[in-house]
């Protein structure tokens, strides 16, 4: 569930541009979108924590698990709801007046001038997925904990190292859908007159969502295989005979509490985690880091193909995170040696960050709007002088692999 959770955080921004093309929406509207899963999160996260940990955990966490495999599919039904295509690219010949022949040319169909609203519903779904991790992280993390040594810390590395293997697996999703047309499997995508790196190209946005929903409903199969079991389990691990009865978390629990009696406590343990100063210095570096390191994965993978033409989704971050792993273990960092290290790759990253400040290329000319209609297109090796006209919305016939014109279509 961990893992899978991570999965599809990551592969919906690395696809997050595709998304923009699909619907037709802007950036704004893809941020809000984006960050639907933290909204749903922030809604029920206090409180599941919280009173849940004093309830069935496991039963409360396959709960959350069969939550985000439906609403992860429910994100992939507009693919399935929308017509098959926004816009179809063909051959075609068009004649130009006053030639004596014909030019083979890239024309357009039909395209959507409008956004559709159906993102709305990757809004509801994403939201959905927000609600029912909530009680993963928590509470999956406290169960763990609880039933485990004090001293052997193997579980939680094991959750923690699924958090990381989590994004290169989306990453790796990302690229491949990235790469795969919207109507796969409606179109040959080896008649395609595009490629990937072409601005009207619309990744299998949808192919994500659908994988990683049947991960969780596989995980709904594989989650009545990951949730049911958890539903059976006892609300603590049999006691570990090396800790002491009187201190192990399960006893705290072994008479059930009232939601009343539970709710005189929220204050006070809130007050007390208020006001304790190294927590707080703690919750306020976590949310800087975590601000940076989620603007980073969301706009990283558009502005790499907005400046350079790059396919969305290299999946560098996964060398990142493979090194850094190895470094600690090739090395053996202590505690502060490790802060160290994070200190130091952070500052890197700022002073290469830096530069995407003066590092752009040109925008792309779009006829009519930063050049005149009037221009020439390079065709078979030799100069055609074509007449743009406004009036018969005929912008250009470049092909597609030329860097002079970007095609604009007609609304």
């Amino acid at each position: 569930s961990r893992l899978k959770t991570v999965t599809c955080n990551v592969a919906e921004k690395s696809l997050k541009h595709n998304i923009e093309r699909r619907f037709e929406i802007p950036s704004s509207t893809t941020g809000i979108s984006d960050g639907s899963f933290e909204m749903g999160n922030l809604l029920v996260i206090t409180v599941v924590s919280y009173f849940g940990a004093k309830f069935h955990r496991p039963k409360i966490i396959g709960t959350g698990v069969l939550l985000m495999g439906v609403g992860t599919l429910l994100m992939a039904l507009p693919h399935f709801i929308m017509s098959h295509t926004v816009q179809q690219l063909v051959s075609g010949n068009i004649k130009i007046p006053n030639r004596a022949h014909y030019m083979g040319c890239i024309g357009c169909l039909k395209e959507e001038a409008e956004s559709s609203p159906m993102w709305v519903i990757v809004l509801f779904g994403n939201i959905l997925r927000g609600i029912g991790e909530a009680s993963i992280g928590p509470l999956g993390m406290s169960f763990i904990d609880d039933c485990a040594r004090p001293e052997n810390a193997f579980y939680i590395g094991c959750l923690h190292t699924l958090g990381v293997i989590g994004p290169i697996f989306g990453y790796s999703l990302g690229s491949l859908c990235a790469i795969l047309y919207v109507d796969i499997g409606l179109v040959n995508q080896g008649d395609m007159t595009i490629t990937p790196q072409n601005s009207h190209w619309v990744g299998a946005w949808w192919l994500g969502y659908v994988v990683a929903g049947l991960l969780t409903l596989l995980a709904g199969l594989l989650t009545l295989l990951a949730a049911l079991p958890l539903w059976f389990l006892p609300r603590a691990l049999p006691e570990n005979p090396q800790t002491s009865k009187l201190d192990h978390p399960s006893n705290q629990h072994k008479h059930t509490l009232s939601i009343t009696e539970i709710a005189k406590d929220f204050g006070p343990s809130l007050k007390c985690l208020l006001t304790n100063g190294i927590y707080l210095l703690y919750l306020v570096y976590s949310v800087l880091a975590f601000n940076a390191f989620t603007i980073v994965i969301t706009y990283t993978p558009k502005y790499l193909e907005q400046q350079f033409g790059q396919i969305t989704s290299i999946p560098s971050v996964a060398l990142g995170m493979f090194l850094s792993g190895w470094i600690m273990k090739r090395f053996k960092r202590s505690l502060l040696g490790s802060t160290r290290l994070m200190f130091f790759s952070s500052v890197t990253s700022l002073v290469f960050t830096i530069p995407y400040f003066a590092l752009s290329c040109e925008n792309i000319d779009v006829a009519g709007v930063t050049v005149p209609y009037q221009g020439y297109c390079f065709i078979s090796n030799y100069t055609h002088l074509i007449n743009f006209i406004a009036s018969w919305k005929i912008y250009t016939f470049c092909p597609f692999n030329l860097p002079i014109f970007q095609i604009a279509c007609p609304t």
